[in-house]
């Protein structure tokens, strides 16, 4: 996943955020156009040509403390950049459930030395709720992330794994867990149950890590709650619309002086998001028409259709 120090965003946090780079998101879509489209194609014939006439540096091979753990730097220049990919096995990792493999390429600039970009690996997901709106909630994320394992949790261990499975035919690596594995291990949480206020939240506050972001959009009428109300005092909350916020989401539940800053005020410029990358953000989406009186309008448009 390409992560670049710009400007504020209330999702999970990048690596590179203290550095003035580029946008974002543009970088993003950059990225994804590169993945999907012939230029790919060229720069990886760059890059092997640049092995024979161009500047091609060996690999160092080093262990970590364990002789069975090992990782690698692979160095790299071109006129404008300099880099390293930095190349990690670590063989008790599956006993954890994570990945052995994993990579995290490093670019510099030429010119000053300063870092210009970090590649990061896949986004880890845990998804609370088994309903139709999970396989959704998965997507969104995808279409901004680059999500590598999914995690489902859910009340009912047959749903679960219906979801976990629906998700997997659709390219992803989904499994089952329990909600503290869920929170210790996830850089992003989405929750779209109906759990109510008189149920116990979905987790315990005191799971969930610096530097996570969670995206609420169970609570959307009174009487619903998913998140544990000590949570608000330790992250900074974002929402559609801070008055039905306040009202009936999830911010229902939250201390009365807790800050909500409406999204709307982050895209434009008007307000920060996230701001050191230990921040734990949260986005309570009790749901508003325009959001999908937008698409709507954007999907007619499309298809040639008048109103």
């Amino acid at each position: 996943m390409l992560m670049t120090s710009a400007g504020p965003h209330p999702g999970p946090p990048p690596a590179a955020r203290s550095l003035p780079l580029v946008d974002e998101d543009l970088a993003l879509e950059a990225a994804r156009a590169l993945v999907d489209e012939d230029p790919a194609l060229e720069a990886v014939r760059a890059a092997f040509a640049a092995t024979v006439d161009g500047p091609a540096f060996p690999s160092l091979a080093v262990h970590g403390s364990d002789p069975r753990n090992r990782f690698t730097l692979k160095p790299s220049a071109s006129a404008t950049h300099a880099g390293v990919k930095i190349g990690t096995y670590w063989s008790r990792n599956t006993a954890h459930g994570l990945p052995r493999h994993h990579f995290t390429p490093l670019l510099l600039d030429q010119t000053t030395g300063r870092l210009a970009a970090v590649l990061e690996d896949a986004t880890t997901l845990a998804v609370f709720g088994t309903g139709h709106q999970a396989a959704h909630e998965v997507r969104a994320v995808s279409r901004v992330r680059a999500v590598g394992a999914v995690l489902v949790v859910g009340r009912t261990a047959g749903r679960a794994e219906r979801t976990a499975a629906v998700l997997a035919a659709r390219g992803h690596e989904a499994r089952v867990t329990g909600a503290e594995e869920a929170c210790a291990r996830a850089d992003v949480i989405t929750t779209a149950t109906t759990a109510r206020s008189d149920t116990p939240p979905l987790f315990d506050a005191s799971w969930i890590r610096p530097g996570t972001h969670l995206s609420c959009m169970g609570a959307d009428a009174p009487g619903k709650r998913e998140l544990p109300p000590e949570l608000f005092a330790r992250a900074r909350v974002f929402c559609d619309l801070p008055e039905q916020a306040r009202r009936m989401g999830e911010s229902r539940h939250a201390l009365a002086d807790t800050v909500l800053t409406p999204l709307g005020d982050v895209l434009t410029g008007r307000a920060e998001g996230r701001i050191a990358g230990s921040d734990i953000t949260v986005f309570d989406g009790s749901g508003i028409g325009v959001r999908d009186l937008c698409p709507g309008l954007a999907l007619l448009e499309k298809m040639d259709i008048s109103l």
